[in-house]
């Protein structure tokens, strides 16, 4: 390629918009990162090469028009993402969860203006779902009660003499407490992210649309009350350290790929397996 072409292919916008987008989700990322949320990296890291594989798949097709206002008004965010994102020193700031949304309607506005957001409505749809807060689904559902009450009862089918006192489970030599944090409610999240991806990258009929999210939510509430059973066996056996890793080191990592490859095996055998009859269905 000659220095001439190069030249030529620098300038394009889209080249530019690739930069931008590519240094818009790296600083998200590092931001992240410091957290020392393994989940909301991994969940965040996966939403992100989802979006930008579905740009991707279509990208041939993309109006790339926009407008004085529409390029200002994207050019703004992204100053208000990098000047917020400048004052996060380190640690968790829910600024984080809204960055993804934020970026892809700056990028979107950038590349074809408020006349082509629609083009990006499912790329958006994943950005958004990530400003979710966890602590929204407690607003409805007492989520903490519900895996107290579970796990409970998994601890009393398996032989051991528990009693419950609203979110505490006691045992013969000791007790824990199920709070917000543990309740399972990121997990929640997380599997029904995972559910929305998979409603968006393949074919599924309306019932497998319906479906699919309380199996998302089923599963990792049932992963997760057993997570609690078993920290309260470990508190009651007086076991500190294999509790602190089941609590807060690689455990609950390990708990949470539990859940996520239970659901893609369900995915897997349920809808996968008869993609072939949904698109004839779909095509109907």
């Amino acid at each position: 390629m000659t220095e001439i072409n190069w030249l030529k292919h620098v300038q394009e916008p889209k080249y530019w918009l690739l930069g931008i987008a590519s240094g818009l989700i790296a600083l998200h990322l590092t931001l992240t990162s410091r957290t020392n949320d393994t989940d909301l990296f991994g969940t965040m890291l996966l939403f992100w090469g989802v979006v930008a594989f579905l740009i991707w798949e279509r990208h041939e097709s993309l109006t790339l028009e926009s407008g004085v206002f529409s390029s200002l008004f994207g050019a703004s965010l992204i100053a208000l993402i990098l000047l917020k994102s400048s004052s996060i020193s380190g640690g968790y700031d829910y600024f984080i969860r809204v960055v993804p949304f934020l970026c892809g309607i700056s990028l979107a506005l950038l590349a074809s203006g408020t006349k082509g957001l629609k083009q990006y409505w499912q790329e958006l749809l994943i950005l958004a779902y990530t400003a979710i807060p966890p602590g929204l689904i407690g607003v409805f559902v007492d989520v903490a009660l519900l895996t107290a009450k579970f796990s409970a009862f998994l601890l009393h089918y398996l032989g051991f003499e528990v009693v419950r006192k609203g979110v505490f489970l006691i045992l013969e030599k000791g007790s824990v407490e199920v709070y917000h944090g543990c309740s399972g409610v990121n997990a929640m999240l997380q599997l029904l992210g995972l559910a929305l991806v998979f409603l968006l990258m393949f074919p599924t009929t309306t019932g497998q649309k319906i479906v699919l999210p309380f199996v998302a939510i089923i599963t990792a509430f049932l992963v997760n009350a057993a997570r609690v059973a078993l920290m309260a066996v470990l508190v009651s056996l007086s076991q500190p350290e294999a509790f602190k890793y089941w609590h807060a080191g690689n455990g609950s990592v390990i708990f949470s790929m539990i859940a996520v490859f239970i659901f893609g095996l369900f995915c897997w055998f349920a809808i996968l397996k008869d993609e072939p009859q949904n698109k004839e269905k779909q095509n109907c």
